[in-house]
């Protein structure tokens, strides 16, 4: 999560002078024009209108508008791993992608998370977390140069399980809870999930969570000793568990007391930066980072829930224009209405509902703790994602297309699924306060 109010935050984005192991990208110049996209004829524009809120609260807003298209989408053209070949393509869920500056160039960073050969999905074990990056949107997308840190291994792989080798006194890499183990219900187990890159007072943090076949569940930070390409090491807060406390929850496999809270994420604005949770969670950050502030319980964001609440994860916070955007996944479900029409909606597993698209919901705030507004559809199908500004000023999200259930399982669809995707994302201005994939037929806009 970035404080991105100010397109690319050059004062506190920028890197260290020759920052090491950025895959020798040579990146674009930065523009006065393209640090600040919001010029005052630009602010004379016809901003996109804010459609009505649909009711009762809760409905899906399912029209193509607010899918991600040919029109308004792409897919990053990541460098392929040797077992990405077969496929084509990178096999990817949770995709993230941000935009920092090094030295007055925009350098664009890709991650999310991976399967490793021979095995269908992320899980009972994964192939660790790599990072991409690129000078520019459109690529050439390179894995980050790890060569020089592990001569001889596979390049691009940031952290793993594996790694449990390089621990010393005084520096953990690899936790006891994050080891690879085995079981004979699964054999080999332990999985990483929905890592983020973020760069904070200097130094690179990457934020992700140990998945579902992991000893223990839940979100952890590791901090880099270099530059992007690492070496990281685990923060002392995470070296006996995942912050936050353990609750009952997740798969019936998952051993009591192992489930924490997953999905974290990392916002930071001026010299603070706070750990956002699933479950509606955050934590201000200590000020050496290597931990969450202690506290009895987690504070919650002030949120207008759906009534029921079903499940989300995935939360994300982004500023821009001066609000507080609070991203998070919800399953879209279907189900009959009594006129024979089909219902979409953000509701609880139930009787007659059936999962149709990963949606990403949002809410907008004056406050980064809240009150948070209702939430909106604001892309289907783009569920788990980040929002981002590129070099330019502009507006994106990223998507994966859920190969889980619904719409993207679908035998003839599930081959285009798991992407590293970014789509467009139009902004109605400073009175409407909303974030849309960008919708057709809306006409001129600011983000154009």
């Amino acid at each position: 999560m970035t404080d991105s109010d100010n397109g690319l935050n050059i004062d506190r984005r920028s890197l260290l002078a020759g920052a090491a192991g950025l895959a020798g990208a040579a990146a674009l110049p930065t523009t006065a024009a393209q640090a600040a996209p919001m010029t005052e004829a630009a602010s004379m524009r016809r901003y996109p209108s804010n459609w009505p809120e649909l009711e009762p609260y809760g409905l899906a807003d399912t029209r193509q508008d607010l899918w991600p298209r040919a029109d308004n989408s792409f897919i990053l053209p990541l460098e392929l791993r040797p077992r990405d070949k077969e496929l084509g393509r990178v096999w990817m869920r949770d995709t993230y992608v941000n935009c920092f500056v090094v030295d007055g160039r925009p350098i664009y960073v890709a991650t999310g998370t991976t399967r490793a050969a021979g095995i269908a999905g992320p899980a009972p074990w994964n192939d660790g977390l790599f990072v991409w990056v690129s000078p520019s949107l459109r690529g050439p997308w390179r894995l980050v140069d790890t060569t020089g840190i592990r001569p001889g291994a596979e390049k691009g792989k940031v952290w793993s399980p594996e790694f449990v080798g390089e621990n010393r006194p005084g520096r953990m890499v690899v936790a006891p809870w994050q080891e690879y183990w085995h079981d004979d219900r699964f054999g080999k187990r332990g999985d990483v999930w929905a890592p983020e890159v973020h760069y904070f007072r200097g130094k690179w943090y990457i934020v992700a969570c140990m998945g579902d076949h992991s000893r223990k569940v839940g979100s952890f930070m590791l901090v880099s000793e270099g530059g992007l390409e690492g070496p990281y090491r685990l923060v002392q807060g995470n070296h006996d568990k995942p912050f936050g406390d353990s609750f009952v929850g997740g798969p019936d496999f998952i051993e009591p007391g192992a489930y924490h809270h997953i999905d974290g994420s990392l916002y930071s604005e001026g010299d603070d930066a706070w750990l956002v949770l699933h479950n509606h969670l955050y934590a201000k950050f200590r000020d050496d980072m290597e931990d969450i502030v202690p506290t009895t319980n987690l504070p919650q964001f002030q949120q207008t829930p759906y009534s029921p609440e079903p499940y989300l994860e995935g939360a994300y916070v982004f500023k821009h224009g001066g609000k507080y955007y609070l991203l998070q996944a919800a399953w879209n479900r279907s189900s009959p209405n009594a006129d024979g029409s089909t219902r979409y909606a953000y509701d609880p597993p139930g009787p007659g509902r059936a999962q149709y698209h990963y949606d990403a919901v949002v809410a907008v705030s004056d406050t980064f703790e809240g009150p948070y507004s209702k939430r909106w559809t604001v892309g289907v199908g783009a569920g788990h994602n980040n929002f981002f500004v590129d070099a330019g000023g502009r507006l994106w999200a990223t998507f994966f297309r859920n190969p889980r259930f619904g719409y993207w399982a679908d035998p003839s669809r599930v081959g285009d699924t798991a992407v590293a995707g970014v789509v467009r994302v139009e902004w109605t201005g400073p009175e409407g306060n909303r974030l849309y994939v960008r919708r057709r037929n809306h006409g001129h806009t600011i983000n154009d």
